[in-house]
């Protein structure tokens, strides 16, 4: 197939292309990248960007790795694909071993699915499950307002009921249950109080629940939140009590990015069920896992089904599980703990600026995030080709304009992506 010219490119992409989140022909900005190394990308028209998003979380090691790129394409050479029904593979077994090695115990059994999402929803029918082999039918869940799992149906039923997509499809999905969103930040100093309501709602409605499902510690698209460690703490504590399965969404979170391998373990507790995805397989080939306890697992296996009812004809893909499993290594050769602390002081220091501009209402970091939080919505028509013509890649959402960048970035490249995002926050809100 012929090269397209940059033009030729845009032009095609309005008339076929939907983009996510977006209008048909859209005349929203859209930059047409050419190629990626590190952790840069390279645009159409040669420029080049320091990626501050991770492609939305997932590159942790970068772009065009050479130790993923080889363990790509070696197994592409013995098998690219192949159903997971009645068969199983040595990628698949040996990132499933590596998942429950790494992971808090007692999460012990490991499921393949294709996205975060989907992530969520075998999460959920899996605690729907377990509650049917019990005899009884439960459908609910508890959830944190401002909380976001994913696009499809029972993961968008737990995304924030006003700011999510509710009012568009709320006669098709399911009516949850929501507590109010954490208000102490993770290193405020606790008050009992803040459990109240979670206990009240869980007395109240503990029998028709079929589980609790949050984000720990990082409420993500909801706001980029870091709250107190003692709300799952207080989860823990009541879905123990009344017998719930507690499932934590680390989609965004699991794999270091908090500062921690996992965000559970600030709480140093586990969940009954955890969900992983975007950077499972570094950024290379869709892949999500969702991990349970055994006790989970056999309630399942002893009820009247007997088997779990979900089977993705990709499941467990040798050439993402082979990806997957060779990222697990690299973040332990790489120290991750240590790229990470060093991320967040770069942060720390390079986003300190911004707390000076009058338009901005927040600033905040927590391992490798770093969240720029302005007092009003951003243009981000405006805002996004200003960060462009300072060699950044960041997209902003809400009032938010926030940074995941890869652990491979040095302190060179965060410097340079920190002073940039301050430049253009100056020129957008300081401009007379």
């Amino acid at each position: 197939m012929s090269t397209l010219s940059e033009q030729q490119l845009y032009d095609l992409d309005r008339k076929h292309v939907w983009h996510p989140y977006a209008a048909l022909n859209s005349d929203a900005p859209m930059f047409a990248v050419d190629s990626a190394q590190g952790v840069r990308l390279k645009l159409k028209d040669g420029r080049e960007l320091i990626d501050g998003m991770s492609s939305w979380w997932s590159t942790l090691h970068g772009y065009n790795h050479p130790e993923l790129n080889k363990a790509l394409v070696e197994q592409s050479q013995r098998m690219a694909h192949v159903m997971f029904g009645g068969l199983t593979h040595e990628p698949a077994v040996k990132l499933a071993k590596q998942l429950v090695d790494i992971s808090p115990a007692p999460l012990e059994h490991v499921f393949f699915s294709d996205s975060g999402s989907v992530a969520v929803e075998v999460a959920m029918k899996m605690a729907i499950q377990y509650w049917a082999s019990r005899g009884q039918q439960r459908s609910r869940f508890l959830t944190f307002k401002r909380g976001y799992h994913g696009d499809t149906f029972m993961a968008m039923s737990v995304c924030d009921p006003v700011t999510g997509m509710h009012s568009l499809f709320s006669d098709a999905i399911q009516q949850q249950l929501f507590a109010e969103a954490p208000r102490l930040r993770i290193d405020d100093i606790w008050h009992d109080s803040e459990s109240s309501e979670l206990k009240q709602l869980l007395h109240k409605h503990h029998r028709e629940l079929a589980g609790v499902i949050v984000e720990p510690i990082v409420q993500g698209t909801g706001g980029m939140f870091f709250y107190h460690a003692n709300y799952l703490s207080t989860l823990r504590e009541l879905c123990d009590n009344y017998d719930l399965p507690l499932i934590f969404d680390e989609i965004a979170t699991g794999l270091g990015r908090t500062g921690k391998l996992f965000a559970c373990e600030h709480a140093a507790l586990a969940p009954d069920i955890m969900c992983l995805g975007k950077t499972l397989s570094a950024g290379y080939i869709t892949l999500a896992a969702t991990l349970c306890s055994s006790n989970i697992a056999m309630q399942i296996q002893d009820g009247p089904a007997s088997v779990f009812m979900h089977g993705p004809t990709f499941m467990a893909n040798p050439l993402a599980c082979a990806v997957a499993g060779r990222s697990i290594e690299l973040l332990h050769e790489n120290n991750w703990q240590q790229q990470v602390q060093s991320i967040e002081l770069a942060l720390k220091k390079g986003l300190a600026p911004c707390k000076t501009l009058e338009a901005v209402a927040d600033v905040r970091v927590l391992g490798a995030i770093g969240v720029v939080e302005m007092k009003e919505t951003v243009d981000l028509r405006r805002l996004q080709p200003i960060f462009v013509e300072h060699g950044i890649w960041l997209r902003p959402f809400g009032k938010l304009v926030y940074c995941m960048p890869p652990y491979i970035s040095t302190d060179d490249d965060l410097s340079k992506l920190c002073n940039a995002l301050y430049l253009s926050l100056e020129k957008v809100y300081c401009a007379s």
